[in-house]
């Protein structure tokens, strides 16, 4: 599983950053902090127009959310992906994070389910959604005036069990799905504020 699939965040967000970022390039500071092995762990672009701040080292307690007992950090898949990641995007009048952390368990899915529909619903309502789908999108909204609640995405016939609080503002995710031996599961949370047009 990889998780999160962020394609239309970064589609609608960081994309539209990233080239106002380069238009203020002269006058913007570029910070790379280098992990153990050489390669990038945390990346700090900040411009006149605001930042963007990458780390591979998120913290689950950005999540609002425990780890299940027993758990472990999934490692850096073959494909070289890495399996946690703390975004933050800022500009003038908006802003976006997302924190996503993947985890194993030996336990089956059903487990994980009840022990995180208890976790969430002090939240709000616990919504779960089931999909074929290897990642996930989370519901993000442009507007933060319109708050939107949140809704399947699927057809809701497949094995991973997406459970979603929130709104598409401020939303924490749990993505579970069953494994040979166990399960593999992620937790998210997505936090915008403002308009996208603001960038």
């Amino acid at each position: 599983m990889r998780i999160p699939n962020l394609r239309s965040v970064s589609a609608r967000f960081v994309m539209p950053a990233a080239l106002a970022a380069l238009m203020v390039l002269p006058a913007c500071s570029v910070n790379v902090k280098k992990g153990d092995n050489g390669e990038d762990k945390k990346v700090d672009i900040d411009t006149p127009l605001g930042g963007i701040h990458v780390n591979k080292n998120a913290d689950v307690r950005d999540t609002g959310l425990p780890v299940y007992p027993g758990a472990r950090p999934k490692e850096k898949g073959s494909d070289g992906n890495e399996k946690n990641a703390n975004v933050d995007i800022s500009s003038f009048g908006f802003s976006l994070k997302v924190v996503a952390i993947e985890y194993e368990s030996d336990d089956p899915p059903a487990k994980l389910v009840a022990f995180y529909q208890d976790k969430l619903k002090k939240y709000g309502n616990v919504l779960e959604c089931h999909t074929n789908s290897r990642n996930f999108s989370p519901n993000v909204s442009s507007d933060s005036h319109n708050s939107k609640d949140l809704k399947c995405e699927s057809d809701s016939n497949g094995k991973t069990v997406e459970l979603k609080v929130g709104t598409e503002e401020n939303q924490r995710i749990v993505a579970i799905k069953p494994e040979t031996k166990g399960s593999s599961f992620a937790l998210v949370y997505v936090h915008t504020k403002g308009k996208e047009g603001s960038i």
